[in-house]
């Protein structure tokens, strides 16, 4: 997906329309710190290994 200026404006645009000046600075951490967890969850689970739970037994009902 390549995106020309010509569309990044007009998405700025309708974000500045929905949102309002006072709240796009915030929204834009936000998503900036929630995509930088999201790389450190990618990263994390390739180098380190999964933690096992040992699976408990279930109780079963008796068949009637």
């Amino acid at each position: 997906m390549n995106l020309g200026p010509a569309e990044l404006m007009i998405i700025l645009v309708i974000a500045l329309v929905l949102f309002g000046g006072k709240k796009l600075p915030g929204l834009a951490r936000s998503l900036g710190e929630a995509q930088n967890e999201f790389r450190k969850g990618v990263e994390g689970t390739g180098s380190e290994p999964a933690a096992t739970v040992p699976a408990e037994p279930r109780a079963v009902a008796p068949e009637e």
